[in-house]
């Protein structure tokens, strides 16, 4: 049976998805979650992949229509023929970008074109699709963008400032693209997580301790729940968990010499 193309519709849960970083554990536990609901078109967009094969092919277990698009981060120039090709085939509701690379501080310090690799991947090549999308989003009228930030983001810690430095800046890329898009029908969301438990051995930087501060832990399927959430209430910032909120607003306000001697 072949399943219905996406409509323009907004009353609910996406009909229609688009994952930028289509093996993100997230970006696959959001589309589960949202398959269950009524998303019935996927599009996973990524090097193409084993990896992005199976992931495909999950979500078609679940009764999806999915596919795969090449993609990647590292090549803004193709972005716009890569994703115009994904919105010539129908509207699509959500886009979730989700793509991004953890580095491995120590060694990049000591290698700056690893530092820049990681920059580029979650900053540059993040600022590229997401513009890319926001347009074809305006030019529908309608749909979602989403953007996966970090706790990481909030505040400089020694031990992960070159990650956290793009995603602070990919943070605030995305608050002003959402003034940007104010009244165009596009609705524009930032996602912070925080120490997320992966399965991947790469677990993301953004789950290291805040040093003996207590940062709640979530889960992939977590950070899904709260993105259909802050969906349904067409939020423009969505925490994860919630409590880190608080956390960060009093990190963020700490004295240098005392936030260096907690977490340095």
């Amino acid at each position: 049976m072949r399943l219905r193309p996406a409509t323009k519709d907004t009353s609910g849960p996406p009909r229609s998805l688009l994952v930028l970083g289509g093996t993100s554990e997230i970006g696959l536990a959001t589309a589960r979650r949202l398959i269950v609901r009524r998303t019935r078109t996927v599009r996973l967009a990524g090097r193409p992949s084993p990896a992005l094969e199976s992931a495909a092919d999950g979500l078609r277990a679940l009764g999806a229509d999915v596919r795969t698009v090449a993609f990647d981060a590292l090549d803004p120039a193709s972005h716009a023929a890569a994703l115009g090709k994904v919105f010539a085939d129908g509207p699509v509701d959500m886009v979730l970008l989700a793509f991004g690379i953890p580095g491995d501080q120590a060694h990049d310090e000591a290698d700056p074109l690893a530092a820049v690799r990681v920059a580029q991947t979650n900053y540059t090549g993040a600022v590229s699709a997401a513009l890319v999308s926001a347009a074809a989003l305006q030019a529908q009228g309608h749909g979602s963008l989403v953007v996966l930030s970090s706790v990481a983001g909030e505040r400089a810690r020694r031990e992960d400032f070159i990650y956290g430095s793009s995603k602070a800046g990919l943070d605030t890329f995305t608050q002003g693209l959402g003034d940007a898009m104010e009244g165009t029908g596009v609705h524009v969301m930032v996602v912070r997580p925080g120490a997320v438990r992966s399965r991947s051995p790469r677990a993301t930087v953004a789950g290291r301790p805040y040093g003996p501060v207590p940062v709640p832990e979530t889960t992939p399927e977590a950070v899904a729940a709260a993105i259909e959430l802050g969906l349904r209430r067409r939020s423009e910032t969505v925490w994860v968990p919630g409590a880190l909120r608080l956390v960060m607003s009093a990190l963020r306000h700490l004295p240098r010499p005392l936030y260096r001697r907690l977490l340095v």
